[in-house]
């Protein structure tokens, strides 16, 4: 009877951590996703300023702009691209 008990109790810390684990791995998917993401908008966001200088156009590195491009990563730099492009355009940047 003492080595069913044994057997069971292993066969539960093992099920417990099995579930525990499962657990804790979704979020911390889901934050280095969202990490990697924000870390590829910051690089285009630096690499979209770098080219534009020689096109005469930058995006200014602000709060908005950094929230923006770490928050949507890549398509988030490409709305900031063209919306500050469109306002320069139609004359309400300097």
């Amino acid at each position: 009877m003492d080595m069913l008990h044994t057997i069971l109790l292993i066969a539960g810390v093992v099920v417990a951590g099995y579930v525990l684990i499962r657990i804790v791995a979704a979020p911390i998917k889901k934050i280095f996703k969202l990490l990697i993401n924000a870390v590829c908008g910051f690089a285009l966001l630096f690499v979209a300023n770098f080219i534009g200088g020689f096109f005469d156009f930058s995006i200014p590195i602000n709060i908005v702009t950094c929230i923006v491009a770490g928050a949507f990563g890549i398509p988030g730099v490409i709305f900031l691209v063209v919306v500050i492009y469109f306002m320069g355009y139609m004359g309400y940047m300097p």
